[in-house]
């Protein structure tokens, strides 16, 4: 039994992890900005017993202190880094590319993953697995560029090159790091005509984290193993 930490847990894939997560014996801390709006959320947690929810914006340098605060001296064997943001599809002319939707994108999606790690180091560190899983996206490749989604595509090209840095920075501490793209998942994100749903990306991922060692740190891979371009 695993204790996994998964940030953005209330919707979309987050919560399709948590609930295959506990299903399969783990047990899961799920994060959520506002806890008590979540209700699918708390309805799982309260099903199953072993899901504990805890407030985190992960934008926020203090809501991170904040929840190592409460977490201390507790270890993690994974955080999922899954909380993420997306403002606008269009192209260069498209009215929602604003400096506030800029703003927000980057915050949530690169700096939120770090603000997130570096807080909760030392609980991964007590971590009998010792994982760090980045979700990020085929977006993020620049070999795969159709043009559009700016900041998205900006902000998940960074969160994979910060995978990539962390892994090497944390080889030293026993520590593996990955970078997955989730699918074309149907959520609110992602749509109604998307190729998989959720619960079929949370299973592949969660495959893809269990298979995540020393040996393959620093990937950058999709729901089933693909190796993504970067």
């Amino acid at each position: 039994m695993q204790t996994i930490l998964i940030t953005g847990a209330n919707r979309g894939i987050g919560l399709a992890m948590t609930e295959a997560a506990v299903a399969r014996g783990d047990r899961v801390i799920a994060t959520a900005r506002k806890p008590g709006e979540a209700e699918k959320l708390n309805a799982l947690a309260s099903l199953t017993g072993k899901i504990e929810i805890e407030p985190l914006d992960v934008g926020s340098e203090a809501s991170c202190a904040a929840l190592a605060n409460r977490l201390e001296g507790r270890g993690i064997d994974l955080l999922v880094a899954n909380a993420g943001q997306l403002n606008a599809y269009g192209k260069i002319d498209d009215p929602a590319h604003t400096e506030d939707a800029w703003r927000d994108v980057l915050m949530v999606n690169v700096f939120g993953p770090f603000a997130t790690v570096r807080a909760l180091l030392p609980m991964i560190e007590r971590g009998a697995e010792k994982k760090i899983a980045i979700v990020s996206s085929i977006m993020a490749s620049t070999e795969q560029a159709p043009g559009g989604a700016y900041a998205y595509r900006a902000s998940k090209a960074a969160a994979t090159n910060l995978a990539r840095n962390l892994a090497a920075d944390f080889a030293e501490k026993g520590i593996a790091v990955g970078a997955y793209h989730p699918g074309w998942v149907r959520t609110d994100m992602g749509g109604s005509s998307a190729d998989i749903d959720v619960a079929e990306s949370a299973a592949g991922l969660l495959k893809r984290f269990d298979a995540l060692t020393m040996s393959t740190t620093g990937v950058f891979e999709d729901y089933q193993g693909v190796p993504i371009p970067y």
